[in-house]
C-alpha cells in the first residue's frame, strides 16, 4: 500500500496557484501550506474543510518564515526561534482541521527546511522540538536517510519516509537541487513509471541513470506543476491497475 500527498492551500487572497478540490479526489493526504510559505487564514480553513469531506488526511507543510520566496530560499534562524514557529504552524492549521471536524494528521516541513534537515541536525532538532511542543503524537513525513527523520524516531515521533516520482535524485538518494537542470522529471509518461516502480520496488533512477533505492510508505505529488491534476489521476490509475493499493499512512 501506498500513500499520495500533494502540497495544498499553496495560495495567499486571491491568488491560487494549486487545483485543491480537484487534488483533494485524487490524494490521500494533503500537505497544508500554514501561512509561512504560502497560505492564509481562509485558505487554510477552505482546504481543511474540502479534506475532512473527502476523508483526506491534514497534514502541517511547515516552513521558514519566507512568504516572498515561497519557503525556498536558504534562511538562517535560531533553533529555539524555529521550534516556535514550527508549533505555531502545527496549532494555526489544527484550529482549521477540527473546525472541519478533523484533526492535524502528521507534519511535514517545505521547500528549503526540508532540503536543511537532510543533513543539519542542529535545525532538524529544532523541527523536532517544535513538533513534541504542538503534538508527542504527530508522525513526521520526510526524506529516507535523512537526519530529520533519524532525531524524529529518536525523540519518540513516529516517521514515515516519502518518495517523490518527479523530482531527480542524487546517487545518495537526496533530490538534486531545483536550479539544477533535470532537477524536475517534467515527462507525465515518465513520472507514472517511476511512481508504480517506487510502489512496487522501491527504487528509481538517479540523475546519473544508476538505479538507487528509494523506500518510502508515501508518494509526493506536486501540485504547483502544468497537468497536475491530470498527471496525479494517471499516477494513481497506473499503481491501481499495478495492484498497488492507495491508502492514507495517518
Amino acid at each position: 500500500m501506498i500513500d499520495l500527498n500533494a502540497d495544498l492551500g499553496e495560495g495567499f487572497g486571491h491568488w491560487r496557484l494549486t487545483d485543491d478540490e480537484r487534488l483533494l479526489s485524487v490524494v490521500t493526504s494533503a500537505n497544508v501550506a500554514c501561512g509561512f510559505h504560502a497560505g492564509d487564514a481562509a485558505t487554510m480553513r477552505r482546504v481543511c474543510e474540502l479534506a475532512a469531506e473527502r476523508g483526506v488526511r491534514i497534514g502541517a507543510q511547515v516552513s521558514y518564515r519566507d512568504l516572498a520566496g515561497f519557503g525556498r530560499r536558504a534562511m538562517e534562524v535560531p533553533p529555539e526561534e524555529l521550534a516556535a514557529e514550527v508549533a505555531y504552524q502545527i496549532g494555526a492549521l489544527e484550529v482549521f482541521a477540527r473546525a472541519a471536524g478533523s484533526r492535524v494528521s502528521y507534519v511535514k516541513p517545505h521547500g528549503a527546511l526540508y532540503n536543511r534537515v537532510v543533513h543539519d541536525e542542529r535545525q532538524a532538532e529544532a523541527v523536532v522540538d517544535g513538533v513534541l511542543l504542538a503534538d508527542a503524537a504527530l508522525p513526521v513525513l520526510g526524506l529516507p536517510g535523512s537526519r530529520f527523520l533519524e532525531v524524529a524516531e529518536k525523540a519518540g515521533l513516529p516517521v514515515v519516509t516519502e518518495a517523490f516520482a518527479d523530482r531527480a535524485y542524487t546517487e545518495e538518494g537526496t533530490l538534486v537541487p531545483r536550479g539544477r537542470d533535470g532537477a524536475v522529471v517534467t515527462d507525465p509518461d515518465t513520472v507514472v513509471e517511476r511512481s508504480v516502480s517506487l510502489a512496487r520496488f522501491g527504487v528509481v533512477p538517479s540523475h546519473s541513470g544508476r538505479d538507487i533505492p528509494v523506500r518510502a510508505r508515501s508518494l509526493c505529488l506536486h501540485g504547483d506543476t502544468p497537468g497536475a491534476v491530470a498527471l496525479a489521476r494517471r499516477v494513481r490509475g497506473a499503481l491501481e491497475s499495478s495492484g498497488i493499493r492507495v491508502g492514507a499512512f495517518a
